[in-house]
């Protein structure tokens, strides 16, 4: 799922180039090129399908050539993952009928993949001929209010595998007394929005609890694969619900498990979080650029990619960051003010 506008990694990115196109560790690969190559071995480039806006598709297309242009799928508007995984979800039903699938957001990071690999494999073996729904749920490290839970019923784990564990229920993004509650709690999980299941499954489970996104989607069985099948989805998406997969299946469905999984998962959305993730200096410094000095400097998030020396002095809890003609500093503690900061970008 690739069709996000993030831009709260401003400069780096912004509405016309949001967080899974860039390359926000300086590795020389993007969020959604990593999202890519952490399934290598599980998935074959060829069986890699992308869901993205229309806006998006030529950057799409360029970080990722061994993408079949064909599984790159456009989105006229925004409709949430509900929509975005019907699309999908229907367009492969209509190759492979006995497909498995896993659905995976584009601009999140895993610091273990082989971990990634051992568990999503695992899964799909779970999923390929059962009716079942499983979500990954990551084990939480903090009293995070920035993602959703999961409560697992560790009383009941599948007999079919060991590490699977039924759902009790959902949890919104609590506050910080709810989810310093959580983590007291073995059974709670940061729900990851990572979901493994067959083809048939999630197209039954549509069916039946959002039957106003599939009947749009199943009578478009006959244009998929044709050259009319951008001109129908034009027509068509639109009239989709603005609803999440959470809202619109997860929460309605009785078949739903999750596998608990800690390899190093992080939905990076904020400059406070990646300089939790990156290498630091001795001082706390995070820095990204090949050409940066601080001096009497610490616990600083400095991002400076392109070719041009920086040096900087006398900061604490800074964000440093700049691309092309635009330069950012600003405190880490008021990093939700950028968007008033840059004008709205």
């Amino acid at each position: 799922m690739a069709g996000g506008i993030g831009s709260r990694f401003w400069p780096m990115s912004t509405q016309g180039y949001p967080k899974q196109f860039i390359d926000v560790f300086g590795t020389g690969r993007t969020f959604i090129q990593m999202t890519v190559d952490r399934f290598a071995g599980v998935v074959e480039p060829e069986n890699v399908w992308i869901v993205t806006s229309e806006s998006y598709a030529d950057i799409v297309k360029e970080q990722l050539p061994e993408v079949p242009s064909s599984h790159v799928l456009l989105e006229p508007c925004r409709r949430n993952t509900a929509p975005c995984i019907a699309y999908v979800a229907w367009r492969i039903k209509s190759m492979d009928a006995k497909a498995n699938l896993v659905v995976a957001p584009s601009d999140h990071i895993v610091l273990n993949p082989e971990e990634f690999r051992r568990v999503v494999t695992s899964a799909l073996k779970f999923t390929e001929n059962s009716d079942a729904i499983v979500t990954l749920g990551m084990k939480p490290t903090r009293p995070e209010t920035g993602y959703g839970y999961i409560q697992a019923d560790m009383s009941s784990a599948s007999l079919r595998n060991k590490q699977i564990y039924r759902v009790d229920s959902f949890k919104e993004k609590p506050d910080l007394k709810t989810a310093q509650q959580y983590i007291k709690h073995s059974e709670y999980y940061w729900n990851s929005g990572i979901f493994i299941w067959n083809v048939n499954t999630i197209v039954n489970s549509l069916r039946m609890y959002a039957p106003e996104i599939s009947e749009i989607f199943e009578k478009l069985l006959p244009f998929y694969g044709t050259e009319k099948e951008q001109t129908v989805i034009d027509e068509n998406f639109p009239k989709c619900p603005n609803i999440s997969i959470d809202y619109a299946i997860l929460e309605k469905a009785e078949e739903i498990f999750v596998m608990p999984a800690d390899f190093g998962w992080s939905d990076v959305g904020t400059w406070g979080s990646l300089i939790t993730l990156a290498e630091k200096d001795a001082n706390g410094n995070a820095v990204v650029g090949n050409d940066v000095k601080l001096y009497e400097s610490k616990n600083c998030m400095v991002h400076t990619s392109q070719e041009r020396k920086v040096v900087i002095q006398g900061l604490d809890g800074y964000i440093v960051a700049e691309k092309d003609n635009t330069l950012l500093i600003c405190k880490l503690s008021e990093e939700q003010r950028i968007k008033e900061f840059s004008g709205g970008e």
